[in-house]
Order: C-alpha cells, then structure tokens, then sequence
C-alpha cells in the first residue's frame, strides 16, 4: 500500500478526532478518559503551529488512516532543539509500516527545523508503542509513576528520547 502525508489542516478534523477518539475509548494510547468533541482538533493544530503536522493518507482510497505531528516541548526558546512527536494510526492499519513512515518524515523535518532531540510520552500499559521506539532508536530517559489513573487503572508515563 500507498501513503501520503498531507499538511495537516480543517479538512481533516472529522477522520483526525475519530482515530484518536478511537484511541481515547479503546485502549490507554491517548490519555484523556472520555471521547473529546472535535473541536479539539483545533487545540491540537495550535499547538503544533509551525512544526511539521501531517494527515496520513492511503493513497489507494484517498481516506485518512492516521496522523502525526512535532509539537513544542517549552515554550521557552531554550528548549527550541527539543520537541514532542505524536502519530496515532487507525488501528486497522498497525502494523504497515505507517508509523515507521510517519517518525522518518518527522525525523526529517525536524533536522531541518533544527531540532536535535525528539520525546515520546508513552503510557507505560502501551507495550507496542514503546516496542515500537525502542526498535527505533529512542531510549528511555524518565518515567512519572502512577500518575496517571484511566478507567479505574493506574500507570506510569514513560518518556522516551532520541537524538537525531
């Protein structure tokens, strides 16, 4: 299969928000506890203001099947070679090489935006995930203990980095 990473925009908010409800509903990969309304998407587009964001498409059936996106660390500009990588993929498409994709073209862009370090915020109950950067080079650099509970189920943030 075929994807393409389209910049990230209006367009996509209703299939966005459906994945990462998905997400929100079904498993501890996304951290709030109840679906969120889609006006959400434009908190996540703001945030990701400037830094590289990216609906994923197949380009097959021209349907969004995931999304990614750098965001800020810290606002301070201290912190301007660090950022935060988010992708959410629609979980009938895990396991197609759209992650690995989406993290190479982050990677990417990043370098050239000048970032140096790149974090993950994993919860700690998402092994795949965290398989899943281990595999690709991230390393696990802090972890909050208990401090997350959803669903009556308690865990740990995992942090995760790598230099690129």
């Amino acid at each position: 299969m075929s994807y393409t990473f389209e910049n990230l925009g209006t367009k996509h908010r209703n299939e966005v928000m459906d994945i990462y409800n998905h997400y929100i509903e079904n498993s501890f990969a996304a951290y709030p506890e109840k679906k969120v309304p889609v006006e959400f998407f434009d908190i996540m587009l703001e945030k990701t203001k400037g830094y590289p964001a990216y609906a994923i498409i197949d380009a097959a059936t021209n349907r969004v099947v995931g999304f990614c996106n750098l965001k800020p660390h810290h606002p301070l500009s201290t912190f301007k070679e660090t950022a935060e990588i988010t992708y959410f993929i629609d979980p009938f498409e895990v396991g197609k090489g759209i992650g690995k994709q989406a993290l190479d073209l982050l990677e990417t862009k990043g370098h050239e935006m000048g970032i140096r370090q790149i974090l993950a915020s994993i919860a700690s109950r998402n092994q795949q995930s965290i398989i899943f950067h281990i595999k690709n080079g991230f390393k696990e650099c802090g972890r909050f203990t208990d401090v997350i509970k959803k669903n009556n189920t308690r865990f740990d943030i995992v942090w995760m980095q790598k230099e690129i």
